[in-house]
């Protein structure tokens, strides 16, 4: 850090709350965003902390002047956040945010006009990513970590002053998609539901009102929630509207979006092109597509052990796990196909002992029992039309669609 005289950090923190004062004066909300992003590094808050370590007496300059002092209450623990985060002390970083969070609520409530929206939403997000950090250093000292859990608090609060009639309610669902961010952070995210359950069914609000970027946030979250409750039709929905509308410049975004996406989709029947998985670096599915076309078993069971702690970190193991069934139908189809080929007339009639083979040649070791419990299994959730022969130990397709496609929708459960 250059040297820096007394007298230009005085300089230096007045024309802070100069500018300050005007912003609310002026209700520009999109200057006042700036002067609240304290992790954002900013050249401007970068050279306000270096002088706010300098010059202490700070709140002396704050009761010197009536114009600074009706600000005093956010700006006195803001000042104290900015310092501490310069210096790294991340946990009374936040501390000090989330009192100065507090302040600016409840001027905010004052304020007739949504005109500071964008800088509650900055509120929203720093205060949980200063709540992120905190829980970090606690971590680091064997102490518990607790402020994302209060950070969570404080949004609550927020979105409750939103869940009103009037201009602010638009804000309400960017503060929803930051509580998304916590519950999912902590593992709670059954508390999603009644935030949902607000957004959803109170008519204060219309969907089709709220900004695109928060929509696509929202239904991104929503439909990793249904991915979880093996609710794959409403999850389809949620995340290809999160796709469609994602903007096509935020390839990270659609990313992201994608890794629930295509588990979805391969459980309903439809496989993605390889281009895809290669544009967005989503090679991890490759495998699966392939089993899933070839009737390898024995090919996804190793795709899934190879990326076994990213797909158990997604939360999408279990979905790929089930695909499993698939791919026997597939196996089942091939031998199908081939015998086709060889005796059109006798196609139909499959023996148990040449699907044991098959899976044998596969390194899959099952016994013919074990496959007639799975021809039962896919006959049930109707991947199959036809029945068993017991006594024959012999599968008897359906001279008609033997294999019905799902056609977007999932198997029978």
């Amino acid at each position: 850090m250059a040297y820096l005289s007394m007298g230009e950090a005085h300089r230096r923190i007045t024309e802070y709350l100069n500018r300050f004062s005007d912003v609310v004066l002026n209700q520009d909300g999109s200057s006042l965003k700036q002067l609240l992003s304290v992790s954002s590094n900013s050249p401007l808050l970068l050279s306000l902390a270096d002088a706010l370590n300098l010059f202490h007496d700070y709140n002396r300059l704050l009761k010197q002047s009536d114009r600074f002092s009706q600000i005093s209450e956010i700006v006195s623990p803001l000042f104290r956040s900015i310092q501490n985060f310069r210096l790294g002390n991340l946990l009374d970083s936040y501390n000090a945010f989330e009192k100065a969070a507090n302040a600016f609520l409840q001027e905010f409530r004052n304020w007739e006009s949504a005109w500071a929206l964008e800088a509650l939403y900055v509120i929203a997000y720093e205060i949980r990513v200063l709540a992120e950090r905190a829980d970090r250093e606690l971590v680091s000292v064997g102490k518990t970590p607790e402020k994302l859990k209060g950070a969570g608090s404080f949004l609550m609060k927020v979105f409750g002053v939103l869940a009103g009639k009037g201009p602010k309610r638009v804000g309400a669902l960017y503060v929803t998609c930051q509580l998304f961010k916590v519950y999912f952070k902590l593992g709670t995210v059954h508390l999603c539901r009644s935030v949902i359950r607000s957004i959803e069914t109170a008519r204060i609000f219309d969907f089709e009102e709220f900004p695109v970027r928060d929509k696509v946030t929202y239904m991104y979250y929503t439909g990793r929630l249904e991915v979880f409750n093996e609710n794959f039709p409403s999850a389809d929905q949620k995340l290809s509207y999160a796709l469609t509308h994602c903007n096509p410049r935020r390839e990270a975004n659609i990313r992201m979006i994608l890794k629930y996406l295509i588990p979805v989709k391969l459980s309903v029947g439809v496989l993605p092109k390889k281009w895809l998985l290669e544009k967005y670096n989503l090679i991890e599915y490759s495998n699966v597509i392939q089993a899933l076309k070839r009737g390898d078993l024995r090919l996804l069971r190793h795709a899934l052990q190879d990326h076994e702690d990213r797909f158990l970190r997604s939360g999408v193991y279990l979905v790929l796990e089930k695909l499993e069934l698939q791919v026997y139908q597939r196996l089942v189809k091939k031998i199908y196909i081939i015998q086709k080929q060889k005796d059109p007339s006798k196609a139909h009639q499959i023996k148990l002992e040449v699907i044991v083979k098959a899976l044998k040649w596969l390194e899959m070791d099952m016994d013919v029992d074990e496959v007639e419990c799975i021809m039962s299994i896919l006959i049930y959730k109707n991947l199959m039309k036809g029945y068993f022969a017991h006594k024959s130990k012999v599968v008897v397709l359906s001279k008609q669609d033997p294999f019905p496609k799902l056609n977007g929708k999932p198997v029978n459960s």
